[in-house]
């Protein structure tokens, strides 16, 4: 088994530059990935997953409505605590304020228009260790990420993606000639599709550009496939993508019911 290297060194890059058109419902204002869980910036929820698991180093790739990214850290502490605050003097003393995340956090202009390929292009000279890890602004789940990037040192493959079983916006029939004979509300798909958690090797870089119109899911990954570089790590645990104003609804509706199954923190 190779050794393992610390989660603590490895970069993890978030994609956070898309603008979210699909689900203007829930916010025309902010930049997708500030789009709140129970209050709280979905990319807060997945930078949680990450330090769950050891990360702390994050690269966010940020384009439309970047400057309100940065200013939502700028204010951090600020944004997660309670405080008091003397308008006269300015003196400002935080209730509870406990532990701060530590998180250690590069900020990248990568460009309003530019392809989530152009984008890891980008930060590449950011990406300073052997590995690092990718994923996207908008999914959660309570994706096993050590056991991804144990399985990923071993395999020897440039890149793993975790597979996932997506639960179909359809009910299913099972239909007997001019009757149904079950009526299955929203089932899992058989299939694996690709759940957004990236392990890489430096050497996918090779494999990207800063290209504006360069996208990680079109030549990068399919070349890489093509090249039997591409592993897949199988989660069959919980994943959800916030594409829509349904599934923004369904994830504020867990997270409200204390039932979150990605607050593994």
């Amino acid at each position: 088994m190779a050794e393992m290297p610390n989660p603590a060194e490895i970069p993890v890059v978030i994609l956070c530059g898309g603008q979210g058109t699909r689900i203007r419902e829930a916010s025309e204002k902010l930049p997708k990935p500030l789009i709140d869980i129970g209050g709280i910036p979905i990319l807060w929820h997945i930078m949680k997953i990450y330090r769950s698991h050891g990360f702390r180093r994050f690269v966010l790739c940020l384009g439309y409505k970047g400057w309100d990214i940065k200013e939502y850290f700028l204010r951090y502490r600020d944004n997660v605590n309670d405080f008091s605050l003397d308008l006269g003097t300015g003196e400002q003393n935080f209730h509870d304020a406990g532990d701060m995340d530590d998180f250690h956090i590069d900020f990248v202009d990568t460009g309003l228009m530019t392809g989530t390929g152009g984008r890891i292009g980008r930060v590449a000279h950011l990406l300073d260790r052997e590995y690092f890890m990718l994923t996207y602004g908008d999914g959660i789940g309570n994706v096993d990420l050590t056991a991804e990037l144990a399985f990923h040192v071993d395999n020897g493959a440039i890149g793993t993606v975790t597979g996932v079983h997506p639960t179909s916006r359809f009910g299913e029939l099972h239909v007997e000639g001019s009757y149904v004979t079950e009526f299955a509300e929203k089932p899992a798909a058989a299939g694996w599709v690709s759940g957004g958690f990236f392990a890489f090797r430096r050497q996918f870089l090779d494999y990207v550009s800063s290209d504006t119109d360069l996208f990680l899911e079109s030549a990068p990954l399919q070349k890489l496939a093509r090249d039997g570089g591409l592993a897949i790590f199988g989660h069959e645990g919980f994943w959800m993508g916030m594409d829509t104003y349904r599934e923004y609804m369904a994830l504020n509706e867990m997270w409200d019911s204390g039932e979150a199954p990605w607050k593994i923190w």
